[in-house]
């Protein structure tokens, strides 16, 4: 019985795993930055304002 050709494809599997983690979290992490980035440079952005400041001060209803 040779259990060394298993154990091998065990270790191996167990290893290309790990390797997998590993470039999920990196992933994950650069994901992460990248929304940071997004979320930093939209708050760059300037609120659009009107020129004239009364515009849009008055509401009219009509019952």
């Amino acid at each position: 019985m040779d259990l060394q050709g298993t154990s091998a494809s065990g270790t191996s599997g167990a290893s290309l795993e790990l390797a997998s983690l590993k470039l999920a979290k990196s992933q994950q992490e650069q994901e992460g930055q990248a929304s940071l980035q997004l979320l930093e440079s939209a708050s760059d952005v300037p609120k659009s304002s009107s020129a004239n400041p009364a515009l849009g001060a008055n509401i009219d209803t009509f019952a």
